[in-house]
C-alpha cells in the first residue's frame, strides 16, 4: 500500500510549475476515500490545446 502522506502538498507545488499543465479532476469518493482524487478523461484532449498555448484548462478542481 502506497502512502499518500504530504500528497496535496506535493500537488499544490506542482499546480505552481511552469509548463506543467493539469487534467480537471475531481474526489473520487468523499465518504470511503476522502484522500483520494481521480482526474476526468472528458477534459483530456481541451486540456492538451490548452496546454499547446500554454494555458491551464479551468477549473482544475471540479
Amino acid at each position: 500500500m502506497m502512502d499518500y502522506h504530504g500528497s496535496a502538498e506535493s500537488i499544490g507545488k506542482l499546480l505552481n510549475r511552469r509548463h506543467l499543465y493539469f487534467v480537471p479532476f475531481r474526489q473520487d469518493n468523499p465518504i470511503t476515500k476522502p484522500r483520494s482524487l481521480v482526474f476526468d478523461p472528458n477534459y483530456i484532449v481541451e486540456t492538451v490545446k490548452k496546454a499547446l498555448d500554454r494555458e491551464q484548462i479551468q477549473p482544475i478542481l471540479l
